[in-house]
């Protein structure tokens, strides 16, 4: 891949995780919390999925809710950090360190891959969706969470107003994320059908900030962009953050809130059994005529409508 693409420094990525991964099990609040929500959609599927992937597993917190699932005899964990797949590997379940850019699976190899806020961390997101829709065995269903633009809105804005203050610029401090609308399309791009995109989001509080930024390391969740500053931030700086944070966001109690949004995306590999769109103009009944009422056309559809009237 051209270096003028590398959003993200992989390796940092990598070493985040792999620094997070002994106490991991003290931070996975977020992935709990998103673990149960994954379940739920889980559970609106009326199939059984013999053999899932975990693809971006952490620690192992979402594998022993998936085997409680209907269906599901085998979870294979994956995860980027070594440090975490052997981590993820203390629930029972197999687990080892791959990357999600370079998948190591044979085609067709997963009844269902799932993926918990690790794939807003890739360079190559349309390139990863792509193998995972062909690691897939027909018909098997992709369902993923990954973190959205607006999560830490606070403390972006909070960290560049007091760095642009005190220092008269600001560098990327915290990770940049996608927006709806450019993950929305990824899915059916990379080969998925009946691929469906929505947003989640969750808002927790902390009357400690300095808990946040301790949470957010644990998580494996530091800056890890390219362009990010390779100098630490100034103590007065982050001081001054944390007054403008709580100036502009403190809630009625105090506590400060941060927002984390959630991008769900479904779809499923092709399969010749799935339900397929009709081709245009193929249709044998009018709208019109189910809801009885006249038909009416627009624009150009309207004058040809009117002529094979008078015709008639």
């Amino acid at each position: 891949m051209n270096d003028s693409m590398q959003v993200f420094d992989r390796r940092a990525v990598r070493r985040n995780r792999d620094r997070a991964a002994p106490g991991w099990r003290t931070h996975d609040f977020l992935h709990k919390e998103m673990t149960e929500r994954l379940v739920e959609r889980l559970a609106e599927v009326r199939r059984d999925f013999p053999l899932v992937l975990d693809l971006g597993c952490y620690g192992g917190t979402l594998a022993p809710r998936l085997l409680a699932h209907r269906g599901v005899e085998r979870v294979i964990q994956a995860d980027f950090s070594p440090k975490m797949a052997r981590c993820a590997a203390a629930n029972g379940q197999a687990a080892l360190a791959a990357d999600e850019e370079a998948l190591p699976f044979a085609p067709q190899s997963f009844d269902l891959v799932v993926s918990l806020l690790d794939l807003q961390w890739v360079n190559d997101l349309p390139g990863s969706l792509l193998q995972i829709r062909q690691c897939l065995k027909p018909d098997g269903l992709f369902l993923a969470a990954l973190i959205g633009g607006d999560t830490l809105h606070e403390l972006r804005s909070s960290l560049m107003l007091a760095e642009i203050e005190i220092s008269g610029g600001a560098a990327p401090r915290v990770s940049a994320f996608a927006q709806l609308r450019d993950v929305a399309g990824l899915l059916q791009r990379a080969g998925f059908a009946l691929p469906v995109a929505d947003r989640d989001a969750l808002t927790v509080s902390y009357g400690d900030p300095l808990k946040l930024l301790a949470e957010l390391r644990g998580m494996g969740a530091a800056n890890a962009l390219v362009e990010r500053s390779r100098r630490g931030l100034r103590r007065e700086v982050l001081l001054r953050a944390l007054e403008i944070y709580g100036e502009r966001f403190a809630l009625a109690d105090g506590r400060l809130p941060v927002t984390f949004e959630i991008f769900w995306m479904a779809g499923w590999a092709p399969d010749a059994a799935q339900p397929q769109p009709l081709r245009p103009g193929s249709a044998t009944a009018r709208l019109a005529d189910a809801l009885g009422v006249p038909e009416k056309g627009t624009g150009a559809m309207a004058g040809r409508t009117q002529r094979k009237a008078s015709e008639s």
